[in-house]
């Protein structure tokens, strides 16, 4: 069989495409799949999608891409985004305030607890929880939300006081 698009090489790779309830057979030769393979990861990066889920029906702007560059490799956050590929460990901390908020849209928590037995699971959960609402008492309080923080205030002492009896 020949490729679909040049008409020349063998088909060697077949794809099968859904587009609007459509299903499209594609026949491909290496250097074609290759293309399109470019094709689809320039139009559907995983960088997109993850700037998708933190800004659906918002219209991408230019300044929403901030100049920051990774001191370690020189990646800066246009480059991540296209990609969708950080450069290296340090990207983490240079894109932090970007990465943040996906990260826990995603994962549900901005922190990983990993798996845990069990009967270690509770308390990792417990903790999880204490240390969540740690950091929404020190955000009510920089945020001078203060009937907020002291709500929070007395909720961590009532877990406190569970945990220890």
């Amino acid at each position: 069989m020949l490729c679909n698009i040049c008409n020349k090489n063998q088909a060697t790779v077949h794809l099968t495409e859904i587009i609007d309830d459509q299903m499209n057979e594609l026949h491909l030769c290496e250097e074609c799949a290759r293309n399109k393979s470019v094709q689809m990861e320039q139009q559907f990066g995983l960088a997109d999608l993850l700037a998708g889920l933190t800004e659906f029906g918002k219209v991408p702007e230019e300044k929403d891409s901030p100049e920051i560059k990774c001191p370690n490799c020189g990646l800066n956050f246009k480059e991540f985004k296209k990609v969708g590929r950080l450069g290296c460990s340090d990207c983490y901390n240079a894109f932090k305030k970007y990465l943040a908020p996906l990260l826990k849209r995603i994962h549900g928590s901005g922190v990983h607890a990993g798996k845990a037995p069990v009967g270690v699971a509770k308390d990792v959960k417990k903790n999880s929880e204490m240390q969540e609402l740690r950091q929404s008492l020190q955000k009510a309080i920089e945020n001078e939300q203060f009937e907020d923080a002291a709500r929070i205030r007395d909720v961590i002492k009532d877990l406190e006081k569970k945990e220890k009896a």
